[in-house]
Order: C-alpha cells, then structure tokens, then sequence
C-alpha cells in the first residue's frame, strides 16, 4: 500500500468482496459503510461525470487510473444533481487540485456528496480479479478487524440480478428541459423517458433541434402518446433490464404506434426485450471511455463511452425485421439495433459521452433524420 502523507487524519479501511477477497486502505470521503456491486471503469478522465451517472447507482465504482481528483470538480460536469455510486475505489486520492474550471477539491465533495471511499489499495490486482472472477457484490467499512462479519455483510447485500433501479432513480414528475438560450430553435418535440438520463443527452438533443419533455420511467405509452411526440427517447439508467416489465410493455407499444424511437444503453436493452430479444447479465461489463465499436453498416471503427453490467443477446435477431447494426470489438457482443422498415435505432453504448470521445455523436443527428421523415409522410 502507498504511504499517504495524510494517513495520521485518514483511517484504516476495508473493501471486502463476497468471495472473501479483501484490499486495506485508507477512508476517504464519507466515514461510514457501504455496500454495493464493485466495478471497474477504465476512463482517464471524467471522475466527476462518472460519479454523478445514475447509471452506476449501487455501484461501488473503481478507477484503474491511478490518480485521481487532480483537476477538483467542476459544477458544469454534474451528470444529475447529486452523486449516484455508492462507493468509490482509487489507488491514490489527489491532495491538490489545479484547473482554472475547479471549484473546489474532488475529496471535500464526496463528503459532502456523502460519498465513501477507499484510497491507496492496489487497484490493479482488485480490476485483474474482478475481470478473473466477475463483478461482485462488495462492502467499504472502517471495521477492518472484523473481516469474516464484512464477508457476510456483502453477501448478505442487494443483488443487480432482477433489480429494478430505473424507478430509484427517475424523476418524480416530469418536466421540461431548459435548454441554453444559444442552441439552435428547436424543430422537434421529444419525450424523452428517464430511466438515468445524464444531463448531456438532453443538451445534445437540445442541440439538435429537439424541445424535450422529460418523463418518469413508469410513463404509460398512452401517456406519452397523448403529448403528440415527434419521436421517443429511452435513456441509459442501472440495474436489471428485465425487471422493468411497466418500461419494456410501453416500448412495445409506443414501436407499434410508428412513432420515431432511439434508445441507449438500458433503454436500448428495453427496447430489445420490447422486441422479442433477451438480455443477459455479463461477466465484468464495459465501464470506460475506449471501447472499440464497428458499424457495420459504414465498416467505420467508433472509440465509445461505455457503462453497463447487461448486454442484449443475439437470439433477437431470430426475427428477421430487425437488423444488427454494431459490434464491440473486444469481444462481439451487440452494439445497436434497428427496425428494417419502423423507424427504430438502439445503441448499447453511450453517443453524448461525458466523459469520452465523441464519435458516435452523429447518432442523435440520425435521430432527428428519422423524425423528419416522419413528419414529412405525415404532414405534421
């Protein structure tokens, strides 16, 4: 374990796993317990999206890159309005912050966030086993004598397997997105369904000419429909796809209706359990900024932002009215989806990035496309 100039003010800590596995470090953040699925993302940069992504609620989250905190936080860079993971593994825990966009050290607003930490354990071995042996469940405690009673305290927590986290964490109620007063006048009016959804998908939707109304992720098809959509946006959210019937029955329903629809992430595997497909859960999952994906329609290779814990499967394209659309590279699981002749487009990944690279941006361009034709067929 690395010496911590601040280990005198930082106490032991534990991260126990619920196969036994045990890292010692130092408390940082909140002082106090936690538990949750402990997994790996593998970004450079973007701790601060990455903490506030409600797609990692229940989540403790660890970073492979080694140091982290070094530019504070930034109020520009909240992805929803608190943090969502509930624990947060580093190597090392910056004790000074530089940027000229910093407004403050990234450690005093995980306390304040009530966000429990662990620093200085080798987060190297703790990736390499979780991609040996699987995501799993885990516990972040100051009681590091008591390892066996953490052991059991892991096991004894909440599994991701038929979890349905997308109604903890979506709105209340809906509302109307405020776009920034320099976007473009918008063209389009979008429901947009919150199943997690990260602030800069609705900037980019914004952008791209859409008047989003943002609804909770129980809206009935009905609902939505009664608000005259142009098109329909499923968003990214956590936990298990397949314990979100009330979701799945509404995404049937509104593909049936025609209307334009664009999933992403757990919205894109809703909409593949709307279509007939099954998900599964997946190893260790795809969590970071660098993930090869090939459209197989252009042949071109796009490096995405990914986090997710559930993939959709193949047999989907059992019938022949949908059509695979991207692969990851790594290690050929779908990618993206579309209808052949209804206008519906799915992708796993996450296009608006925050953190990562904006490649698949173009998607939400295609999104607008397809809503254009519509209203060019329909005359509204």
């Amino acid at each position: 374990m690395q010496i911590d100039p601040l280990a005198g003010v930082r106490p032991p800590c534990a991260l126990v796993l619920e196969d036994g596995a045990s890292f010692l470090g130092l408390s940082f953040g909140r002082r106090a317990d936690t538990t949750g699925e402990v997994v790996f993302n593998t970004a450079l940069v973007g701790y601060q999206e990455i903490l506030t992504d409600p797609s990692y609620a229940g989540q403790i989250v660890t970073m492979t890159y080694p140091h982290i905190g070094n530019y504070g936080v930034c109020d520009a860079d909240m992805e929803s309005a608190r943090a969502q993971v509930t624990g947060f593994v580093v190597r090392e825990i910056a004790a000074l912050d530089s940027n000229y966009r910093s407004v403050g050290p990234l450690e005093a607003w995980l306390e304040a966030q009530g966000v429990v930490g662990i620093a200085g354990i080798d987060t190297r071995a703790l990736t390499r086993h979780l991609r040996n042996h699987g995501a799993k469940r885990g516990v972040i405690s100051t009681a590091v004598q008591e390892l066996d009673a953490l052991v059991r305290r892991a096991r004894a927590s909440r599994d991701m397997n038929g979890l349905d986290l997308a109604r903890e964490v979506t709105t209340p109620s809906a509302y109307d997105f405020k776009a920034p007063a320099n976007l473009v006048v918008p063209r389009f009016k979008v429901v947009a369904y919150d199943f997690g959804i990260k602030r800069n998908i609705l900037k980019l939707l914004a952008a791209a000419g859409c008047e989003v109304r943002v609804v909770p992720a129980t809206t009935t098809a009905v609902e939505t429909l009664a608000l005259e959509p142009d098109g329909v946006f499923l968003s990214n959210g956590p936990g298990d796809p397949d314990a979100c019937a009330y979701a799945i029955e509404s995404a049937k329903a509104l593909m049936d209706s025609g209307t334009p629809l664009f999933g992403i992430c757990l919205g894109h595997q809703i909409l593949g359990l709307a279509c007939g497909g099954k998900t599964f859960k997946m190893k260790f999952g795809h969590r970071g900024a660098n993930h090869p994906v090939k459209d197989l329609l252009t042949g071109k290779v796009e490096i995405t932002s990914q986090n997710h814990g559930f993939a959709l499967d193949r047999s989907v394209f059992e019938n022949k009215a949908f059509a695979l659309t991207h692969v990851n590279l790594n290690d050929d699981t779908v990618e993206g989806f579309k209808h052949r002749e209804l206008p519906v487009i799915s992708v796993q990944y996450h296009p608006e990035s925050s953190p990562g690279p904006h490649d698949s941006r173009h998607l939400f361009a295609g999104f607008v496309d397809m809503m254009q034709k519509k209203k060019g067929t329909t005359g509204r």
